[in-house]
């Protein structure tokens, strides 16, 4: 089932998620439909908040090769180096800037079966982390934004940041 995805202001983005007490088959189901609405909407990452869930659940995907991961009590327990970059938000559409992020995060989490899982992340896959896991916590990259970036001139942003 896809769900709406909660815009900017509203409350429900900046409230901190609650813990995830017990993986039932509601959680794995919500999973699931918070994959079916990211994918609806061309994301690489959706927090439980973006749907109006108050649960510590996210979903990132950023491409075939890293695969599917459902984060279930996400937790960054190690960071490194720093790496500024473009960041955008299926709940804030059409605002993009320039956030500082860890280059390199360790997350340690547990996934639909109640497996706990650490995983070492980088680079792009390291920020879409960090990126719901603020989520999580009621954060918004707009509060971090260093350069805001029109969206007319992201295009010729990101075209010369590949000349670099």
């Amino acid at each position: 089932m896809r769900y709406p995805i909660v815009l900017y202001p509203d409350d429900k983005l900046t409230i901190k998620a609650k813990e995830v007490t017990l993986i039932t088959d509601e959680i794995v189901h919500l999973l699931d439909d918070m994959y079916e609405t990211m994918t609806a909407h061309d994301g690489i990452g959706i927090a439980a908040p973006q749907i109006g869930k108050n649960l510590q659940l996210a979903v990132v995907e950023i491409d075939d090769e890293t695969g599917l991961f459902e984060l279930i009590n996400p937790e960054i327990i190690d960071r490194k180096g720093t790496d500024i970059d473009v960041e955008g938000c299926l709940s804030i559409p059409n605002r993009y800037g320039t956030v500082e992020r860890a280059d390199e995060i360790t997350v340690r989490y547990f996934d639909r079966e109640g497996e706990e899982i650490e995983v070492t992340a980088y680079g792009y896959l390291a920020r879409a982390f960090q990126h719901e896991i603020d989520h999580l916590n009621g954060e918004l990259f707009i509060d971090k934004i260093i350069e805001e970036i029109a969206p007319e001139d992201l295009e010729t942003y990101m075209e010369g940041q590949l000349d670099d």
